[in-house]
């Protein structure tokens, strides 16, 4: 099974992540923040991606840390347990609605991190997370995931529909571009013979 785990203890935040990406969508998320385990959980489930991770950050300050540092630690996880990237069919793409919202990402699993961030919120905080955080979320990921990411919101109203369309596009295109492709198993997705990096 391709598997990864990291722990990443900085002087703001100390987080634990395995993740399977064979698994069937179990997950553990406890990050002191609850719109975030929401949206993790969501992550797992929709990409049959088992997800454990465990945070402590100084959300006394605000939830910047914690957020930012839980797309490193699960980004760095994911490059683990993706390896050289053997098989993969790399790219993914998913066409998302809830209720009147609209979302699309699409990804390209290149090690070559990239992220376009076209969503828009009309309110500052869900609850007692700021808005502006989902991208940096996002960010993070991509960064330590070796992603390239293009997260649209095509429409809609509801900011709590427009944030979890997209950790849901998210999760469904990233179970497409993991799948491992039986006709090239043994091969890296590319002309290159590696992905990623300069060459």
């Amino acid at each position: 099974m391709r598997v990864g785990s990291v722990v990443r203890n900085t002087k703001e935040t100390r987080i634990s992540v395995e993740l399977n990406l064979d698994g069937t969508g179990v997950y553990d998320v406890h990050t002191g923040i609850g719109f975030l385990d929401h949206m993790l959980e969501q992550l797992s489930r929709h990409s049959l991606i088992d997800l454990k991770v465990r945070a402590e950050g100084d959300l006394h300050i605000d939830y910047h840390h914690t957020t930012e540092d839980s797309g490193i630690a699960i980004g760095e996880a994911f490059t683990k347990a993706l390896g050289e990237r053997k098989g993969i069919t790399r790219y993914g793409s998913a066409l998302i609605p809830m209720d009147e919202t609209l979302t699309r990402v699409a990804l390209d699993c290149s090690n070559r991190p990239y992220l376009i961030w076209k969503v828009n919120f009309t309110r500052p905080k869900l609850g007692e997370m700021d808005t502006e955080l989902f991208k940096e979320w996002f960010q993070a990921f991509a960064q330590a995931g070796g992603v390239t990411l293009h997260v649209e919101n095509l429409y809609g109203e509801n900011n709590h529909h427009i944030v979890e369309s997209c950790y849901k596009a998210l999760a469904r295109s990233l179970r497409q571009a993991i799948e491992i492709d039986p006709r090239k198993a043994d091969a890296v997705p590319s002309t290159k013979g590696v992905l990623g990096g300069t060459l």
